[in-house]
C-alpha cells in the first residue's frame, strides 16, 4: 500500500502537523503524569519527583541553540526538516524502550538521564516541525494549523498521561513504555515517512563551512534577542514576565497527582482526574483568547493571573484545616473527603489556567518586534520554558521542608508578583526608544551585585532554615540570567568589550556550571574534591561579578538597533 504524500494536500498538511504535534505531547504527559504518578506510589518523595519533572522541561528551555544546525545540515536523501524529524523519532522510540529494564526506585537517577536525553530530541523535533511548517503551509493555512497543532499537543499529553494511566491497570507498567513507542512509531511509519518535502535550491556548503554558517546564525540570534530585549520597556520588562511563574503553578505541576496518590486515588482516578482537567482547559484557552481581544490583553490577563491563587489558596485552607500538612506514604485507606476538595480545586484550576494560557502569547507578541519577531518570541517563549522547570524543581523540594499548605501559599503569592509587569507591556509603535544603552548598563549591575550576594549567603544559608528552596531559586535565576546576559552582551559589544571579552567566555560556562552546587554534598567521601568544589562555589559567583560590573561601565550605544532607530528618527 502506497500512502500519499500528506504535505501535497491541504488537509494532509493539517492532519500531518496535528499528528507531529502529538508526537510531542506524548512523552511530556507520559513523564509529568503516569511515570509521576507510579513514582509518588513507589514511595519516591515530592522533591525528587519535583527534580524529574523540571528535567524534563528544561531541554524546551534551550531548543533555540539547535536552530542554526536543523537549519544548515540537510540530507539530500531523506529531506531536511523531514530527515531531522525521522531521526529524532527514531531515538524517541528507542530511549522510552531503553527504560523498561530500568529499575524503580533505585535507578531513578539514570531512568531521569534517560528520559532527559528523549527529551532533548523532543525539542530537536519541534524546531524541525515548526521550520517545516514555516516553509510548507500557506498564509490562509497557518491559524487553523496552529489551532491544531496546540490541539494535538493536548491530545499527545491526554494519550500519555491519562491515557497510559487507564491502560496499567489492564497491561502493567512495563507494558506502558512499549504503548508510547508504539504511539511515536506510528506517526513515523504513516506521517513521516510518506513525507516528501519540496525541493529547495540549495548549494551545500563544505562541513567547516555549515559550521562557520550554523555559529554565525547563533551569534545573529544573540544580538537580535539582546537589542529587541533592551529596546523598550515593555520588551524590558517581558523578560522578567516571562521568567517568573505565570500565575500560581503548583496545580498544574507535579503536586496535583502527588496529593492524588496520598489521598488514596487508584491510577484510574488520577487519570480521570487529568483528563477531564486537560479537556477544561483546552476549552477555556480559547474563550480566554476571544475575552482578551474584546476587553483588552493586560486587562484580562491580570484577572485569569490573579484567579489563578485563588484555588491554590482553597486548597492550602482545607489541608491545614484537616490537619494534611507533611507528605505521607502512599498505600493508605482512601480520603474522600480530601479527594473532593483536591477534585474542585483543580477544576477550578483548569478553568484560569486555561483562560491564562490563551492570553498570555498574545502579549508577549505584543511587546514583540516584527522585524525579528521569530527571534525575540522563540526567546521568550524558551524562557518560560524555563520558569516551569525552575518551579517544579523548588516546589518540591519545599514541599518537604515546609508542607503542603505553606508551600502553596507561597505559590499564590509568588504567582500574582507579574502582575505588577503587565502595565509596560504594551504594544509600541516603535521599537527602540534610546535607553537601550542604559538599561544594559543597569542590568549588568544588578546582575553584577546578585553574583556577589551569594559570597555573603553561602556561608550563612542555615538562617534561612526551609526558606532556602526559594532562595537557591533566585540564585539559580540570577546565575543563568547573568550567564546568558555575558554571551549576548559579548556578541552585542564586540570589540567594545575590550579585555573583558575572554573573560567573559570563561564566566559565562562556570556561572552555568554552579546548578552542580546541589551535589556538592555527595562529595564527602573525596575531602580533597570536595574542598576544591567549596572553593569554586565562591569563585565562580565573584569572578562573574567583577566581569559584570566591569561590564556595566562599557560603551553600550552599540546595544541599540541602528535601523530602530532611524526609522524612528
Amino acid at each position: 500500500m502506497v500512502i500519499p504524500n500528506p504535505l501535497a494536500s491541504r488537509r494532509g498538511r493539517l492532519f500531518a502537523f496535528f499528528c507531529l504535534y502529538i508526537t510531542e505531547g506524548i512523552p511530556l504527559g507520559f513523564a509529568a503524569t503516569a511515570i509521576a504518578t507510579q513514582l509518588r506510589r513507589q514511595g519516591i518523595g515530592p522533591a525528587e519527583i519535583g527534580a524529574f519533572v523540571a528535567s524534563f522541561y528544561l531541554p524546551w528551555a534551550f531548543k533555540w541553540a539547535v536552530g542554526p544546525f536543523v537549519d544548515v545540515y540537510r540530507s539530500k536523501r531523506w529531506g531536511h526538516r523531514r530527515g531531522w524529524i525521522l531521526f529524532t523519532q527514531i531515538v524517541m522510540v528507542l530511549t522510552i524502550l531503553v527504560l523498561i529494564p530500568v529499575p524503580l526506585p533505585s535507578g531513578l537517577g539514570l531512568f531521569t538521564a534517560i528520559l532527559l536525553v528523549h527529551n532533548t530530541f523532543g525539542a530537536i523535533q519541534d524546531v524541525a516541525i515548526d521550520s517545516l511548517a514555516v516553509n510548507t503551509l500557506s498564509e490562509q493555512e497557518r491559524g487553523l494549523a496552529n489551532g491544531l497543532m496546540f490541539a494535538g499537543a493536548s491530545i499527545g499529553q491526554a494519550i500519555g498521561g491519562s491515557g497510559v494511566l487507564f491502560a496499567m491497570g489492564f497491561i502493567g507498567f512495563d507494558w506502558s513504555f512499549v504503548v508510547v513507542a508504539a504511539a511515536l512509531a506510528m506517526v513515523t511509519l504513516f506521517v513521516v515517512l510518506p513525507m516528501r518535502e519540496p525541493p529547495e535550491p540549495h548549494v551545500e556548503p563544505p562541513v567547516e563551512g555549515r559550521m562557520r554558517k550554523a555559529a554565525a546564525e547563533m551569534r545573529e540570534f544573540a544580538v537580535q534577542s539582546f537589542r529587541s530585549f533592551l529596546g523598550t520597556k515593555g520588551a524590558f520588562r517581558g523578560v522578567f514576565f516571562a521568567l517568573l511563574p505565570a500565575g500560581a503553578m503548583s496545580l498544574g505541576l507535579a503536586l496535583q497527582s502527588n496529593l492524588g496518590v496520598e489521598f488514596g486515588m487508584d491510577d484510574d482516578e488520577v487519570g480521570l482526574l487529568n483528563l477531564w482537567s486537560s479537556i477544561v482547559s483546552a476549552l477555556c484557552m480559547v474563550l480566554g483568547g476571544w475575552l482578551s481581544d474584546r476587553w483588552g490583553r493586560r486587562r484580562t490577563l491580570a484577572v485569569y493571573l490573579a484567579l489563578m491563587s485563588l484555588p491554590v489558596l482553597y486548597l492550602m485552607w482545607e489541608l491545614q484545616r484537616h490537619g494534611y500538612v507533611m507528605p505521607r506514604p502512599p498505600g493508605g485507606a482512601a480520603m474522600p473527603e480530601l479527594i473532593r476538595i483536591l477534585w474542585i480545586a483543580t477544576m477550578a484550576y483548569a478553568v484560569v489556567q486555561g483562560l491564562m494560557y490563551g492570553t498570555r502569547s498574545a502579549i508577549m507578541m505584543d511587546v514583540t518586534n516584527p522585524a525579528v519577531a521569530a527571534t525575540q518570541f522563540t526567546a521568550y517563549m524558551a524562557m518560560m520554558n524555563l520558569a516551569i522547570s525552575i518551579a517544579a524543581n523548588w516546589q518540591g523540594v519545599a514541599v518537604e521542608a515546609w508542607g503542603y499548605p505553606v508551600t502553596l501559599l507561597v505559590d499564590a503569592i509568588t504567582g500574582v508578583l507579574c502582575i505588577f509587569l503587565l502595565p509596560a507591556m504594551k504594544r509600541e509603535k516603535r521599537f527602540d526608544d534610546g535607553h537601550a544603552a542604559a538599561r544594559a548598563r543597569k542590568f549588568a549591575t544588578v546582575l553584577g551585585l546578585c553574583c556577589l550576594s551569594w559570597l555573603v549567603y553561602r556561608p550563612n544559608e542555615a538562617l534561612f532554615g526551609a526558606g532556602q528552596p526559594m532562595m537557591n531559586t533566585f540564585y539559580t535565576l540570577v546565575f543563568i540570567g547573568s550567564a546568558l546576559f555575558l554571551l549576548a552582551g559579548r556578541e552585542a559589544l564586540g570589540e567594545a568589550a575590550g579585555r573583558w571579552r575572554k573573560a567573559i567566555l570563561w564566566a559565562a560556562p562556570l556561572l552555568l556550571a554552579m546548578h552542580l552546587r546541589y551535589y556538592v554534598e555527595k562529595l564527602a567521601p573525596w575531602v580533597a574534591l570536595r574542598g576544591i568544589a567549596e572553593v569554586a562555589l565562591f569563585a565562580v559567583p565573584l569572578f562573574a561579578g567583577v566581569v559584570l560590573l566591569a561590564l556595566s561601565r562599557r560603551d553600550w550605544t552599540v546595544a541599540e538597533d541602528p535601523e530602530a532607530l532611524a526609522a524612528a528618527a
